[in-house]
């Protein structure tokens, strides 16, 4: 295991400089401001569509026929601009990195994003619409184009004002109106440059930027994430950066989260249409929630296991005590103090079950959703610090809460033996500990 660590030692400098990445700190930090989004939307998606049997039925009767158009408002509102936010989040968050004022840059992002997407739709009679903007553009469709173009819009501002590439206003002017005038220059650069693309795409595509990146870049790395391998893939790099003592979720989900968004997108677009969910055929497996609610259950490595287990075997001190100091956390799935307080991280003992809990996890939910036992998700989410049970019975039903229920037996089961040999160890060390103490007092 020294061999093992000397490995992943030999590349965490390469994991570190893709952590602290300028554009992977910005779609991190960029994709973050649209949460409070969409759990706000979960919650009237949650009243939409309660995974109660007869809640339908039972809210026509209580409100009439058109009781969900003011929730499908929201809903439509809220996940159905993913991208508009996404794109202004990351074109800000790269600019305020680089320590420049980045409201501008958002807003550029925007109009740039704008630009380069679907202005029209299509009536059903054939009859070309103008002057709209098609939320399927905006929504969960775009979201590779609005990373693309956030990125874009980030960097060429942050250089335009580096290098002073500016109007300057007198000292005396406000903040406000002094950045206004400063972002004309790079503003006419990005605008120019997002209009060139458009006619580019137009005239060789006969599409738009927004559509090209979606059918060239998108669908088949939509089509990748979900796959089996490609959950357990991301389960497993998610796990090993951790044990590397890297934050494996903020790596990986940085980059992979916006897309497993996507595909949870996907799955409600395809539920407002009227149409339903087929697995193996439009519906898609691999979501958010199938990260975020099944296979990093109590944290990544599902650690709620090692908790338990812990609780259950454990003689030495040390174990006890950790096991009962981080049951509060765990159970609401921050598992810091079990990774760092053990530790997990570099612990060669708790190396296999750390990796393989997660990834049996992801067999299980995959398969339970290819058997039926549980519905592919939908856009439907919840806090990440939703407690297990519950969490599970909001995204799924009772069955989805039962899928947790039997990840967490497994997660003890396969936990268990490295417990007891971790423990071991620790008991040893406690006894010898205790030993030496006595005989220095005698």
């Amino acid at each position: 295991m020294g061999r093992l660590e000397s490995i992943f030692e030999k590349f965490m400098p390469f994991f570190l400089r893709f952590a602290n990445a300028k554009p992977t700190l910005a779609i991190k930090d960029g994709f973050i401001l649209t949460m409070p989004m969409t759990i706000i939307g979960s919650l009237f998606l949650l009243i939409l569509a309660a995974p109660i049997p007869g809640w339908a039925d039972t809210m026509v009767k209580l409100f009439g026929e058109q009781w969900s158009l003011p929730l499908t408002q929201v809903v439509g509102s809220t996940f159905d601009i993913l991208a508009l936010i996404g794109v202004f989040g990351i074109a800000y968050s790269y600019v305020k990195n680089e320590k420049i004022e980045g409201t501008p840059a958002g807003i550029l992002g925007i109009i740039a994003f704008l630009i380069i997407t679907q202005a029209s739709v299509l009536t059903k009679d054939g009859e070309t619409v103008t002057g709209v903007i098609p939320k399927v553009w905006t929504g969960g469709q775009g979201v590779l184009a609005a990373i693309v173009v956030g990125l874009f819009v980030g960097f060429v501002y942050a250089q335009f004002i580096k290098r002073d590439i500016r109007i300057k206003m007198p000292d005396g002017v406000p903040p406000g109106v002094a950045n206004s005038f400063s972002a004309l220059i790079p503003g006419f650069a990005v605008i120019t440059a997002a209009v060139i693309v458009f006619a580019l795409c137009q005239a060789f595509a006969d599409k738009t930027f927004t559509e090209v990146v979606y059918t060239l870049l998108q669908v088949p790395v939509q089509n990748l994430t979900d796959t089996l391998t490609g959950a357990v893939l991301i389960m497993v790099l998610m796990s090993l950066l951790w044990w590397c003592g890297i934050h494996g979720a903020a790596i990986i989900m940085g980059v992979m989260g916006p897309l497993l968004t996507a595909n949870a997108l996907q799955n409600q677009a395809i539920i407002d249409s009227g149409e339903a969910l087929v697995v193996g055929e439009n519906a898609k497996i691999v979501t958010i929630q199938f990260l975020d609610v099944f296979t990093k259950l109590g944290g990544s490595g599902i650690t709620i296991g090692f908790i338990i287990a812990a609780l259950m075997v454990a003689r030495s001190s040390h174990l006890k005590q950790l096991g009962r100091l981080s049951l509060g956390p765990g159970l609401f799935n921050i598992n810091e103090p079990i990774i760092f307080g053990m530790p997990i991280v570099f612990n060669p003992i708790m190396f296999v079950p750390f990796i393989v809990v997660p990834a049996l996890a992801s067999f299980m939910v995959y398969f339970s959703i290819i058997w039926g036992w549980v519905e592919p998700f939908n856009a439907l989410q919840v806090p990440w610090t939703t407690p297990p049970i519950v969490s599970g019975f909001l995204i799924g039903g009772w069955r989805a809460a039962l899928l947790q229920l039997a990840t967490i037996a497994m997660s003890v089961a396969i936990y268990l033996p490295f417990v007891r040999m971790q423990d071991r160890l620790s008991y040893s060390e406690e006894l010898k500990a205790k030993e030496q103490s006595e005989s220095a007092i005698a």
